[in-house]
Formats: C-alpha cells, sequence, structure tokens
C-alpha cells in the first residue's frame, strides 16, 4: 500500500511537470496593451519596457496615438512591464506570461507614486 502511495505521487508529480514545461515550451506569443494617465485617458508616445522576469533581455517600445502598445513574437514565459510618459512611471505588473500562439492583453497606468 504505502509503495503504491508513493508509486502515484510520484507520477502525479512527473505529469504536474510535463504540464507546467509544455505550458511555455516552444513557442512565441504576444503581449499587447495600452497605457493610460491616472485620469483613465489614452498616453501616445509613451515608452514601455518588457524584461524577463529576472531582470534580462529588456526591450522597449512606444505607444500609438491611442495609448496601445504591442510586442509580437516573444518567447513564451513570465515577463515584467512598465510604461514610462513624461517622468511619469507605471508600477511594474510582475509575472505577466506570455502563452505560445496566444496574445496576452494589460493595461498600464501611469502614476507619480508609482515605485
Amino acid at each position: 500500500m504505502k509503495r503504491r502511495v508513493l508509486i502515484t505521487a510520484a507520477l502525479a508529480t512527473m505529469m504536474f511537470a510535463l504540464v507546467a514545461s509544455a505550458q511555455f515550451a516552444g513557442g512565441l506569443g504576444t503581449l499587447s496593451g495600452s497605457v493610460l494617465d491616472e485620469q483613465g485617458k489614452p498616453v501616445a508616445d509613451a515608452s514601455v519596457t518588457i524584461q524577463t522576469s529576472d531582470g534580462l533581455r529588456p526591450h522597449a517600445a512606444h505607444t500609438d496615438s491611442n495609448g496601445h502598445f504591442e510586442f509580437t513574437r516573444f518567447e513564451a514565459g513570465q515577463y515584467d512591464v512598465r510604461a514610462y510618459s513624461n517622468k511619469v512611471f507605471s508600477d511594474w505588473s510582475k509575472r505577466v506570461v506570455i502563452r505560445p500562439k496566444k496574445t496576452t492583453e494589460i493595461t498600464l497606468r501611469l502614476s507619480p507614486t508609482a515605485k
């Protein structure tokens, strides 16, 4: 009985690891979103930075006239994202998940008190 429980636990752990790794393995995804000011209005030409959650591989983009940005063909995984315009930042959006062949949508709000 004890052996059966151990085998079942080991199989469950292996299945969980396989599912978790397959979730991010071998695919590219897109991060899309908007940058808004404190009043909720779109911010044109804001800088948006995306980097891996360990602080590596930073990339930048700018919002269009409607405050929209997009990062395409990004390796699936977890990223941190932040916006900046006229010396005002948004808070970091931490561990934003990009999934293979999917588009993740976020909204970043600029705030003078952002950290």
